[in-house]
């Protein structure tokens, strides 16, 4: 078992694919955490394996919002995280990782 994390900068318009989930491994998403990097507000989707965790979470601007949560995802899944801005979301997900 291991402690880690994944990041991404600048998400905006297009799916970005935070975290997928290396081959022999079930990871536990522990804590997402989303920053708006932008002026004004924006919203946020989170999804895990295709399946919305996080609908169109507002976020003000210059603000961050925080998710702690245990979502099991088995090898191969994915966390994907939009925004409805260009460039304008920070993504920090921390997660134990067992092989």
């Amino acid at each position: 078992m291991a402690l880690t994390n994944a990041t991404q900068a600048d998400v905006g318009t297009s799916p970005a694919t935070v975290y997928t989930v290396p081959a022999s491994t079930v990871a536990t998403i522990i804590n997402i955490n989303l920053a708006n990097t932008e002026a004004t507000q924006i919203e946020a989707t989170v999804t895990a394996n295709g399946v919305v965790l996080l609908p169109a979470i507002p976020i003000p601007a210059g603000a961050s919002f925080s998710y702690d949560c245990k979502v099991v995802l088995e090898a191969a899944q994915t966390l994907v995280v939009t925004s409805d801005t260009a460039a304008s979301l920070d993504v920090f997900v921390s997660m134990l990782e067992q092989a």
